[in-house]
C-alpha cells in the first residue's frame, strides 16, 4: 500500500508531487473547461464506470460545469482532485461524505487517462482523497466497482481497499453489478 500524504493535496492551491512528474491537487474554479475537457474523455473511454452518457455530459452547459467545480474546490462535503502534467489533466478522483454514515468518505469518478496507467497516479489520487477525508473526520473510504472489471479491484486491493461483500446493481445498466470496497482513510 502507498503511504498515505499528510494533508498538502487537500487545500485548494496546494500541489503534491506525483509519479513521472504528474501533479495531483484540488480542483479550483479556473478549472472548468479542463475539468470538462477531461470529463468528457473520461465518459469516452470507460461509459459502464460513470453516472451519465457522454452526450448528456457534452450537452450540459459550461456554466454547470464552472458551478461544480466551484462548489467542490471548497469544503468538506464533496471534493475533486485532479492530476495534471504539462498542463494537462491526466486523473481524477473525487470524494463525498456519505449522508448515512458520518465516519465514511465515498470515492467517486476515478479515472486515469490511459498512457498515465499503472504510474502510480491512481495511489496518489486516493491519498489525496483520504487526507481530504481525514480532515473532515471521515476515517473510511468506500468505492464501487463494475464486477469484471478485475483490473480495477487488483489496483484497489493494491491500495488497501478490501471487498465487502456487498454488491448492488448498477445504477444505469441493471445487467452489470457493483462491488463495494473499503479502506481506512
Amino acid at each position: 500500500m502507498i503511504p498515505a500524504r499528510p494533508l498538502v493535496a487537500a487545500e485548494p492551491g496546494q500541489c503534491a508531487p506525483a509519479g513521472d512528474g504528474a501533479t495531483v491537487r484540488r480542483v479550483r474554479p479556473a478549472d472548468a473547461a479542463r475539468m470538462r475537457a477531461l470529463r468528457l474523455e473520461m465518459l469516452a473511454d470507460s461509459p459502464l464506470a460513470f453516472l451519465e452518457t457522454l452526450a448528456d455530459a457534452a450537452a450540459r452547459p459550461h456554466a454547470e460545469y464552472a458551478a461544480r467545480i466551484a462548489r467542490n474546490s471548497i469544503g468538506i462535503a464533496c471534493a475533486q482532485f485532479v492530476a495534471e502534467a504539462d498542463g494537462r489533466f491526466v486523473g481524477h478522483a473525487g470524494g463525498i461524505a456519505a449522508p448515512e454514515e458520518p465516519a465514511l468518505t465515498v470515492i467517486f469518478a476515478v479515472y486515469l487517462t490511459p498512457s498515465w496507467r499503472g504510474r502510480g497516479l491512481l495511489g496518489e489520487l486516493v491519498d489525496a482523497v483520504a487526507a481530504w477525508s481525514r480532515a473532515a473526520g471521515r476515517p473510511e473510504l468506500l468505492l464501487e466497482v463494475v464486477v469484471g472489471n478485475d483490473r480495477a479491484v487488483r489496483a484497489y486491493e493494491r491500495l488497501g481497499f478490501v471487498d465487502t461483500g456487498v454488491r448492488a446493481p448498477h445504477p444505469n445498466v441493471p445487467v452489470l453489478t457493483e462491488l463495494q470496497m473499503r479502506r481506512r482513510a
